[in-house]
């Protein structure tokens, strides 16, 4: 059966793919924990002060390596069978943090999720597009990172719920990832043809928009360094332990309320202007946080929430600039190098939080995220003269993205249009 009689062998609904949602809405409850759990429990322990930060740049770190691996690990066994090597390593990786904390086996465990976690994300990604058809498509996708983004959410809660003491994080992480095997084991979807090979051109991606690859190179180290951080720096001030979850999940629900207006701004008016936008509400959010202390804990998780809805805007708002501008031909080396690039920044930046927090303090993170915005803003408003905006009737239109959730689906696009 060639791909093209599978496709309309499948049914035509969201719930056709309900399997795949399931799976990852679980992974996420797990992540969601996990991304809590870590950096309290080694901020409040004695480890040394680089290694919270260090757990954050491994999983960028591990991100980037899934990147070049999930390629040829798919074209060689398939799809579900990936999928079930990756959870293997998300299990392993629990594993070896419920064993005590060890603060360097900790950090490689977290470099092992982050290249599990990668390749979950072109899994996933890719086979959703290979079973939704075009007009429902963009709904498939959208309903995928919301309830991607609401695990997170819910697993961070969830952390609040359990004793930071002892392994019951990592065991509850394990048994969600376990649960997340079998939907994609039992599923009924035919398998889609490998992910396109990750080809990096970066040139090509420069000439087709350099606001857009400069905007995922920003959000990349945005992104990490506002969701890793925040719980580290929480842990760091006494916050108590449900109180990071609060805030944590919290900071979820920031992507929908400031990522939907402002996407459906930029399908009116051009893209970079609303970009510029969303860099000064990243600026004003930092300064807010700065201002805000936590004995005014409400006030502060508001803050950042809109502090990381702003961050994740900037990405897909970027990937959207980059669709609008992009040849047919282009697509497969775009979507790599952007995937690429997005992994690159998120292990460089956090990679220099760590290295200067010692001298800044707790605080690094905040002012380099402002720092980031304050040069994209800069770049994005240079550029604003030197090229025409794109037609509205030539553009796509915006969809629900999360820079927690790399566009990695799009390797398999081009091949899904060819058929």
């Amino acid at each position: 059966m060639d791909v093209a009689e599978a496709r309309r062998g499948s049914p035509s609904s969201l719930m056709s793919i309900a399997s795949i949602v399931v799976s990852m809405t679980a992974v996420a409850i797990g992540n969601g924990m996990m991304l809590a759990y870590v950096p309290f429990v080694l901020t409040r322990s004695e480890a040394p002060d680089w290694v919270p930060g260090a757990a954050v740049t491994a999983i960028a770190f591990g991100g980037l390596v899934g990147c070049v691996i999930a390629g040829p690990l798919i074209r060689r066994v398939g799809h579900a069978r990936a999928f079930s090597c990756s959870m293997a390593l998300v299990i392993l990786a629990a594993l070896i943090i419920s064993l005590g904390v060890h603060p360097l086996l900790w950090v490689f465990a977290r470099c092992l999720y982050g290249a599990a976690g990668n390749t979950n994300f072109i899994i996933s990604q890719s086979w959703l597009n290979h079973a939704s058809e075009n007009h429902w498509r963009g709904k498939a996708m959208a309903l995928f990172y919301m309830a991607y983004v609401i695990g997170l959410g819910a697993g961070a809660w969830l952390f609040g719920q359990i004793p930071a003491e002892g392994n019951l994080a990592p065991i509850i992480t394990i048994f969600f990832t376990t649960m997340a095997i079998l939907p994609i084991g039992l599923t009924r979807l035919p398998t889609p043809p490998a992910p396109a090979k990750v080809s990096i051109d970066i040139a090509m991606a420069w000439r087709n928009s350099p606001v857009a690859f400069v905007g995922v190179l920003a959000a990349g180290g945005l992104s990490m360094v506002v969701q890793g951080f925040t719980p580290i720096y929480a842990a760091a001030n006494d916050v108590s332990q449900k109180d990071v979850a609060a805030l944590m999940f919290v900071m979820q629900f920031g992507l929908m309320f400031i990522q939907y207006p402002m996407g459906a701004l930029s399908d009116r008016i051009d893209r970079r202007i609303v970009l510029i936008a969303t860099c000064t509400l990243i600026v004003a959010a930092g300064i807010a946080a700065l201002s805000v202390s936590f004995a005014n804990l409400i006030l502060l998780m508001l803050v950042f929430a809109l502090f990381a809805g702003a961050v994740e805007t900037v990405y897909s708002i970027a990937n959207a600039h980059a669709n609008d501008r992009a040849d047919p031909s282009d697509f497969v080396p775009l979507a790599s190098t952007m995937l690429v690039a997005w992994s690159t920044a998120a292990t460089i930046v956090p990679m220099l939080v760590t290295m200067l927090t010692p001298v800044l303090g707790q605080r690094t993170f905040i002012y380099a995220a402002m720092a980031v915005a304050l040069l994209y803003a800069a770049f994005v408003f240079f550029r604003l003269g030197s090229r025409e905006r794109v037609p509205p009737q030539l553009c796509e239109s915006f969809e629900l993205k999360s820079a927690q959730v790399p566009n990695a689906g799009a390797l398999i696009e081009a091949e899904i249009q060819a058929e």
